[in-house]
């Protein structure tokens, strides 16, 4: 992707991704149904000690739009309560 987001760049392309950790979603409630053990286990590997929401995901990707983001090129950027810097 650095690759690419440093070739787009001159062009004034901007390549860059969001990278999303676990998310309340039908899809996880549904995988996660009757399985209390699994979810604890999921939740002691994410230090904000919660999963995340749509919301917050759409949050970052509506910050990388912005003009605040402008000088961001070439980065996945972890959305995910602190998991990946655990």
């Amino acid at each position: 992707m650095a690759d690419l987001g440093q070739g787009y760049a001159p062009r004034g392309v901007r390549l860059d991704a969001v990278c999303p950790g676990v998310i309340e979603t039908p899809m996880v409630a549904d995988m996660l149904d009757g399985q209390a053990e699994a979810m604890a286990e999921i939740m002691k590997q994410q230090p904000i000690g919660r999963p995340g929401t749509a919301d917050e995901i759409a949050d970052a990707v509506l910050w990388m739009c912005r003009p605040a983001a402008a000088f961001v090129v070439a980065v996945a950027l972890p959305v995910d309560g602190g998991f990946t810097a655990h």
